[in-house]
Parts: structure tokens; C-alpha cells; sequence
């Protein structure tokens, strides 16, 4: 009886871990140290499909998570990272997918764009994968340092009169020119089509579009988006009410 009780609890553990944004085994398996060095400088990123160790992340943040409906649109929503002096970037949400015309026009304007909806994402601090786009190489370049992000860092998203603190956990590269892949960003799980999510996570996604031009790489789709996009992905750990200021 101990022996079945005992296989009962690492197959439980194994389906909770298959719905989180924390790696995989698998991912573990091909995960690639972050080498950015203390400067920051761009990255070219992992190759496809690859994904990074991170951390381990508080479990008490899945309890706290946001529980309205995924469709919600929150209020106003800031987002500042730490480590890359982004502070108080305005996150625009709108009912769509990641990077079509209604993102890619609030992009344009300077902003941060959070799609939501079935074919979109949850928003801040819910249960699923808030996908967050911005551009790199123009519009102020809100993201222009995104890729130099390292394990460990801080995403702090401000929205309703709470911060939630999210803590970045891997890196994945999505192709525009593979619908699967594509779709794979704005799934429940980042990276994991047709997993259930467990845990409250956030995609930071901006194009490659240098490093595809260095590799000899210059396709665009209708909207001026390059093939590849580089993705970093965190957990929520922390929840906490903001500060006045």
C-alpha cells in the first residue's frame, strides 16, 4: 500500500508540473544558459523550441491569483522590468491575437499590447498565459533590450491597485511562418498547446528582426513582422497591493 500511495504522488506531481510555465523535464533537457552579460546587450536568443531553466518560484502566488473571468479587460495596466530600466510602460489590452492589425497599431503608438479573447490571453495575474508584445527597433523601443532578460528577473505588472510580481522563468523563440508555432505563444501554457494551466504566467514578446537580417533573413508578413520573435516567459510569485505614490 505505501509503494502504490507513493507512485499516486509523483504521478499527481507530474500533471500539476505538465500545466505550469516553470520548464518541463523535457525543456530541462535541451535548456541552454543565459549568457547576457552584466551590460545587457542584445542576444541573439535560443533557437526554436528551446527553453531555459529558472529559479524555483513561491507556490503561494497561484493562490492568489486574479479569478475574474480570462475575458476581462483590465483597467489602466503598467508594466516595469528592473533589470532592463523599463518603468511604467502602458500595456494597451484589446480583443485579438498576438501581433494582428489592433496590436500592431498600439505598438506603433509607443505602447505595450496584451491580446485577450480565445485566440488571445488572460490578463494581469489570472490563471493562464498574459501575453504582453512590444516593439524593439522602433516606436521608442520599449522592448529593445528584451532579450538580454535573464533567469530570475523581475516583471512587475501594476493593474487594479495590485502588483503582480512575475519572475522570468525561460526563453522561447516562436516562427511566424509555422501556425503551430505561432499559436504556441498565446497558449495556456507558453509553448504547450492544449495543456491546462495551473499557474499565472506572462509572455514578453518582441521580434528578432536583427538577428534574422544577420542570418540572411529578411521575410515579413503583411503587418511588417519578421519570421521569428523572442519570448521570454515568467511565473508569478508575489502578489501585493500597490504603493501610493
Amino acid at each position: 500500500m505505501r509503494r502504490v500511495a507513493g507512485q499516486a504522488i509523483v504521478l499527481t506531481a507530474a500533471a500539476l508540473l505538465l500545466g505550469s510555465c516553470v520548464p518541463s523535464a523535457a525543456d530541462r533537457a535541451t535548456a541552454r544558459g543565459d549568457r547576457a552579460s552584466p551590460t545587457r546587450p542584445p542576444s541573439s536568443g535560443p533557437a526554436p523550441g528551446s527553453a531555459t531553466q529558472s529559479p524555483p518560484a513561491s507556490p503561494s502566488a497561484s493562490t492568489q491569483a486574479d479569478q475574474r473571468p480570462a475575458g476581462t479587460l483590465a483597467r489602466a495596466i503598467r508594466l516595469s522590468i528592473p533589470a532592463l530600466a523599463v518603468d511604467d510602460l502602458r500595456v494597451v489590452p484589446y480583443r485579438g491575437t498576438a501581433d494582428d492589425q489592433p496590436g500592431t497599431r498600439i505598438q506603433d503608438r509607443g505602447h505595450a499590447a496584451t491580446p485577450r479573447g480565445p485566440r488571445g490571453g488572460v490578463g494581469p495575474g489570472q490563471v493562464g498565459n498574459f501575453v504582453v508584445t512590444g516593439h524593439r527597433t522602433t516606436a521608442g523601443r520599449p522592448f529593445g533590450e528584451l532579450p538580454s532578460l535573464r533567469l530570475g528577473d523581475h516583471v512587475l505588472v501594476t493593474a487594479g491597485g495590485q502588483v503582480y510580481d512575475y519572475r522570468i522563468t525561460r526563453t522561447l523563440q516562436v516562427s511566424f511562418r509555422d501556425a503551430a508555432s505561432r499559436a504556441s505563444q498565446s497558449s495556456p501554457v507558453p509553448g504547450r498547446p492544449g495543456v491546462a494551466a495551473t499557474d499565472a504566467c506572462i509572455t514578453l514578446s518582441t521580434c528578432a528582426t536583427p538577428e534574422d537580417h544577420a542570418a540572411g533573413n529578411y521575410w515579413f508578413d503583411a503587418l511588417g513582422n519578421p519570421e521569428h520573435r523572442i519570448d521570454k516567459v515568467g511565473r508569478l510569485v508575489d502578489v501585493r497591493p500597490r504603493r501610493p505614490s
